[in-house]
């Protein structure tokens, strides 16, 4: 497979000013990552998924607990899910690691892979006979297909290219007061360069919901916002529960953080003031550039899958008390305003913004600040998650029982 060559157009040329070194794909999505991506398509896969992906360098594996004995419309989203996480710019090439009898619509998932230029395999437990000849012809065939992705050159291209995912954990009172601000004035500036953010975590809407709807470009958009945080409200009620007690979560409390509405007024800051352009389901790719809002919990695991299916190649993630997590295929960026955090968790930590707690640093130098390194690891520099290989543990977020 030869590289593919970016020609940028005038528009973009005068659209940024600044440009990262990226993989292009024949579908015009940019790479900041070169992996070949082996999928398990149902649980009962995953260990063979795992263990190709042990052995052969160049791959990373996505695995999760879905695919099987659940409701229609949570089998369709881990099918429409599976085949967005491949089709994602950071994987080259995907093999998919399929039982053989779930429920997952392997066939959708592989076709819609391909449909977006990229070369896709499949092997099948069942029929390949058994775990571990189903491992030695996926070595066989992801060994061929790393050598292929790594014909591939990086090549400059605009950050109008970049989707930048946001996420904020293990939050305490910093939070809201350095990260998440600082984060929010990067998306305004990739927005204004035609680049995309993605803003998810309903939860942490709440209290602050009527903010974010003030935030849409219209009225319809604002009302879809209320109405995701009325779902994400109904869900722990159906069970007899209200959203109190699992948020703001105990760790959040031990930070600082009293009510939920504190929380939610920290999270959105990472939206900035942008108008938010779209309002999109679970793992939805954004049609267009600009904001968007995704519907999704806030727990690790499952926004940063949603995110990466919506097709993130890196992820800004600020966190007060120090949360360590990655992802498989998209760097995931933490930044902290904390110094416990980067005095407990230095080894996962990759900015330090604490000047501005101290004085020492104002928002605008702290936003400029992740901007770079935004545009270094765009360019292949890797995140602490990255190094330690702390990315392995994902889901997709499910709204029905197992059955």
């Amino acid at each position: 497979m030869e590289p593919i060559e970016y020609e940028q157009t005038a528009e973009e040329n005068r659209a940024c000013g600044e440009t990262f070194l990226g993989y292009v794909r024949s579908d015009g999505s940019v790479g900041t990552r070169n992996y070949v991506g082996i999928l398990s398509t149902v649980v009962c896969a995953n260990e063979v998924a795992e263990e190709i992906a042990r052995r052969v360098s160049g791959t990373v594996r996505f695995t999760h607990h879905q695919g099987c004995c659940q409701t229609p419309v949570d089998i369709r989203r881990v099918t429409e899910v599976l085949a967005n996480l491949g089709k994602n710019p950071n994987l080259s090439s995907v093999l998919l690691v399929s039982l053989g009898c779930e429920s997952t619509d392997v066939d959708a998932v592989e076709q819609q892979i391909r449909a977006s230029g990229k070369r896709v395999e499949r092997v099948t437990i069942q029929e390949q006979g058994g775990a571990a000849k189903t491992t030695a012809q996926g070595i066989l065939l992801a060994q061929e297909m790393v050598r292929e992705a790594s014909r591939q050159k990086r090549s400059p291209a605009p950050v109008s290219r970049l989707i930048m995912g946001m996420k904020c954990g293990s939050s305490d009172t910093t939070s809201g007061l350095v990260p998440n601000p600082a984060i929010g004035e990067v998306s305004d500036w990739l927005v204004s360069k035609g680049g995309t953010s993605i803003l998810g975590e309903v939860t942490e809407f709440i209290g602050a919901e009527h903010i974010v709807a003030s935030h849409a470009a219209d009225e319809e958009l604002g009302g879809k916002i209320l109405e995701l945080v009325r779902r994400m409200e109904q869900r722990a009620m159906s069970v007899g529960e209200d959203i109190r007690g699992g948020q703001p979560t105990g760790g959040n409390i031990k930070g600082g953080l009293t009510t939920i509405e504190e929380k939610s007024l920290g999270a959105i800051a990472k939206a900035g003031s942008a108008k938010i352009q779209e309002v999109r389901e679970y793992g939805e790719r954004p049609q267009g550039c600009g904001l968007a809002v995704m519907d999704s919990p806030g727990r690790e695991p499952e926004i940063l899958t949603g995110l990466a299916s919506a097709g993130s190649n890196l992820i800004v993630f600020a966190t007060g008390r120090g949360a360590p997590q990655g992802f498989p295929f998209v760097p995931v960026i933490k930044i902290t305003g904390s110094e416990t955090a980067m005095k407990n968790m230095p080894d996962h930590m990759d900015l330090d913004l604490t000047g501005v707690m101290r004085g020492e640093m104002t928002l605008p130098e702290a936003a400029e600040r992740i901007r770079e390194k935004l545009l270094s690891v765009a360019s292949g520099e890797l995140t602490k998650a990255e190094i330690s290989g702390y990315t392995n543990s994902m889901d997709i977020y499910m709204t029905g029982p197992v059955i």
